[in-house]
């Protein structure tokens, strides 16, 4: 089975000859440690170093160890590294890459940099103490190997002051963003004397093998994102306390209905630590020479009263808010800033919220909240206008590109539109217009390019996207392996093949097709399946493959739960009959298509669309896939082909007779049964994939992966799979399936319906009621599957769940 898709011999590695097979990380810290994990997630094995302790602990000291002893010597990276696999999600896709790393300590160690293609420093922040590792790696390291700095503001060029003419080439910062797993954004700033093709080649590197979002930074405070993003902290703090805004009221503007995050403004700081926010802000203050900005950068005194209290957020028990607990739960307190005492927060209720959440999309709730005039669309417009112009005023010293200020901002501080984006959003010209009459000075080059009869910073056009580029429009660079239908229909309607209001076929090029889910959270409906069942007869007339694909948050949340409940509460028995029977005859049309069929599933990939998934002859997971036949959570049972997927893999990776399959059986009727999702592409690849199956690292190249592994299939002479037949375990394995979930409820981790819940499953599973090893076909087992799930909806206590489901978005146990 493969895992990782090998990206890193394409496009500029094989021009350059530069490579990266081998990396070390000095410093194993929060940031050390996550940036080794995630070069190990990449598949790189990496060296941890960290100092050597200068005392013993308690444990140590009973276990007789001394300063000299090896353990304790590599204390602090070996502790780092095993904390990894119980850190889940956060850091490694999967724990058994914990193995890639190797902990030691820069005394013992440091020789064994010269093995290093890329070392990282990742020790404080602090110039003089980075410009002695800096020079303790010059000392040891192979002259082709890159040399990075992990800092979040400190000069590249301050730290390669007095290393040599050929580490200064080799020599670059690597911003990456906290966590290094999920976070996308990398800032990679290159020093006065980068040589450009480093520069190149490790941006090429780190988009494929590490999956990042790159964005080039000049050499300044802060860099990109982290200056735009501290002045908008500090704006907004400014604004509410000239407007006499509350924590929860100013949380509720600088959150979803702007693009934000929901942590939006204070849980945002909470987070990341008051004490950290301050540090980060005295960097700019400390060296920006302008006066005016000094003086923006400088924190409110209310923030330093925190600190001085210990108040420093979430690390520090409380900041901006504060979590209690009493007789009836938890209880969420805010501060007041004017009395510094909490109070229990309250829900901000206004016009313009109301606006902003009744709106669909984006960008109409956006629209909707600022054009609704009330005190929260005005503290939204004052905080707004200051940060886009001080976007505009720092192009050209922080970045070059709009696009790339744009692009740190949605990946490093997830806005859903950059400033310059959220700018042509609000209508350039009038807003220009706008924040002229209010006093403000917007940059001389945004009024010229007004002047010149622009109206926005990007216009979408046939042959692509442009956007504002030093006085004129220049095509949006994209490379070929980024696929956007966003882009494709934007630019040419003629790109869409077929199209309703749940999905659209759109023409991907060389003959491809995609088929694209575009129904609210791409929740499948009939809408969906009527286009599955288009696409195939499209793409069997006029194309040579099809790719499963979209571009929405998540990939698929399963089938339309609402519509299901609906059904089943009028006692449409008849109608839920058809909508299974046609979801797996769509799902037997994908796989019996003459032409290959590709999936690539992002993020949450659940019930149903994970059964969309499998009757494709390859699935490319991306990286951050987290997939699974849920359905068990709901009251139900997998009823799109599913378990007959599930049956018909393990069946076939035991094609002997006597070969006993009950191990496999028994550990997919847990994973159906207990609702399991992948925390991963990886794991999902381990619990789901085939043999041809593979995982993704960056997002934005599935599609072009999924559309080239399409043409590969084509090109080696295709044929569909033949009509599929399962030895099933029967009555046999069933007693043994029934057995485990009669122990669970006996011991009180099941309820008595989830027990008849896996009764039904472990019924589907091992065939029914026939004797061990009989032969069964693909529809015998759908049709298990749809009796089942009949059944099963047809219990209160199923409907019970999915209404719980629906209206508090956690499955309900009874």
């Amino acid at each position: 089975m493969s895992s990782t898709l090998n990206l890193e011999t394409a496009g500029g590695h094989r021009k350059t000859g530069h490579h990266i097979t081998k990396a070390a990380v000095i410093g194993s810290g929060v940031m050390g440690c996550g940036i080794a994990a995630h070069l190990a997630n990449a598949g790189i094995p990496c060296l941890l170093l960290d100092i050597v302790p200068t005392s013993l602990t308690p444990e140590e000291v009973k276990a007789g160890l001394t300063l000299e002893s090896p353990k304790v010597r590599n204390r602090l990276a070996s502790a780092a590294v095993a904390g990894l696999p119980g850190a889940g999600s956060a850091t490694l896709y999967r724990p058994l890459f914990a193995e890639r790393i190797t902990p030691g300590n820069i005394e013992d160690h440091l020789h064994q940099l010269k093995e290093a293609d890329w070392i990282i420093e990742v020790v404080t922040e602090r110039l003089d103490i980075k410009q002695q590792i800096l020079a303790l790696i010059e000392s040891l390291r192979k002259p082709s190997a890159f040399v990075s700095t992990n800092t979040s503001g400190i000069s590249i060029n301050a730290m390669a002051q007095n290393r040599s003419e050929d580490f200064r080439r080799h020599f670059l910062g690597t911003h990456f963003f906290n966590p290094p797993r999920h976070m996308k954004l990398l800032e990679i700033i290159p020093g006065s004397d980068t040589d450009p093709g480093v520069t190149a080649f490790m941006t090429e590197f780190c988009q494929r093998r590490l999956g990042k979002g790159v964005v080039l930074a000049k050499d300044t405070p802060n860099f990109i994102a982290n200056r735009i993003g501290t002045y908008g902290l500090l704006v907004t703090l400014r604004e509410m306390l000239a407007g006499g805004y509350t924590v929860e009221e100013v949380d509720a503007v600088t959150g979803p209905v702007l693009g934000r995050p929901k942590s939006a403004t204070f849980r945002t700081l909470d987070l990341v630590g008051i004490d950290t926010f301050l540090h980060v802000a005295r960097n700019v203050s400390d060296h920006v020479p302008d006066g005016a900005e000094k003086d923006i950068f400088t924190v409110p005194d209310v923030m330093l009263e925190l600190v001085s209290r210990g108040w420093t957020g979430e690390k520090g028990g409380q900041g901006f808010y504060k979590k209690i607990k009493g007789e009836n739960g938890s209880q969420i307190l805010s501060l007041n800033l004017s009395t510094m005492e909490y109070h229990p927060a309250g829900k901000v209720k206004a016009s313009s919220l109301e606006a902003a959440k009744a709106a669909k999309g984006i960008r109409s709730k956006i629209r909707a909240f600022l054009g609704t005039e009330d005190r929260y669309s005005a503290l939204g417009w004052n905080v707004l206008k200051q940060v886009l112009i001080y976007a505009a005023e720092k192009l050209g010293e922080i970045a070059d590109s709009i696009q790339d200020i744009d692009h740190a901002m949605k990946w490093g501080f997830n806005w859903e539109l950059g400033p310059f984006e959220m700018w042509d959003l609000m209508g350039l010209v009038k807003t220009v217009q706008r924040m002229e009459e209010e006093g403000l000075t917007v940059p001389v080059w945004v009024k010229a390019w007004i002047a010149a009869g622009n109206e926005s910073f990007y216009q979408v056009r046939e042959g692509g996207t442009f956007h504002y580029f030093k006085g004129e429009y220049r095509g949006v660079e994209e490379k070929p392996e980024h696929i956007s239908l966003q882009a494709l229909k934007a630019q040419s309607r003629n790109m869409i093949i077929r199209s309703n209001s749940g999905a659209n076929l759109i023409d991907i090029g060389d003959g491809v097709a995609c088929l694209e889910f575009s129904s609210p959270n791409n929740a499948i409906g009939a809408d969906i399946l009527s286009m599955i069942s288009q696409s195939v007869e499209e793409v069997r007339a006029n194309y040579r493959g099809l790719v499963i694909a979209n571009e929405g948050r998540n990939f698929c949340v399963g089938a339309n739960l609402m519509l299901m409940l609906m059904e089943a509460q009028s006692g449409e028995w008849d109608e839920i009959d058809e909508m299974i029977t046609q979801f797996q005859s769509s799902m037997m049309k994908l796989k019996r298509l003459e032409k290959p069929v590709v999936a690539a599933p992002h993020r949450m990939t659940l019930g149903g669309g994970v059964e969309a998934c499998l009757p494709a002859d390859r699935i490319l997971f991306q990286a951050e896939t987290y997939f699974g036949l849920v359905e068990t959570g709901v009251g139900l049972i997998p009823a799109g082909g599913g378990c007959k997927e599930t049956v018909l893999q393990i069946s076939g990776r035991h094609p002997d007779r006597d070969s006993d399959m009950q191990r496999e059986i028994n550990k997919a009727f847990e994973m159906i049964a207990m609702a399991k999702t992948s925390s991963s592409g990886h794991e999902a690849l381990e619990m789901y994939g085939r043999r041809h199956d593979a995982v993704l690292m960056n997002p934005d190249y599935r599609i072009y992966e999924a559309k080239q592994a399409v043409l590969a299939l084509e090109r080696a002479g295709y044929t569909p799979p033949r009509p599929g037949r399962a030895r099933v375990s029967g009555r046999d394995g069933r007693a043994v399936l029934q057995m485990g979930a009669l122990g669970m409820k006996h011991s009180g981790y099941i309820s008595d319906y989830d027990y008849l819940i896996a009764s039904k499953l472990a019924g589907i599973l091992t065939g029914g009621d026939v004797p061990a090893g009989t032969v069964v076909s693909e529809q015998y087992l759908l049709d298990l599957e749809r009796e089942a799930f009949l059944s099963l909806i047809g219990e209160a206590k199923t409907q019970q769940r999915m209404q719980h489901m629906l209206a508090k978005g956690k499955p309900l146990r009874n």
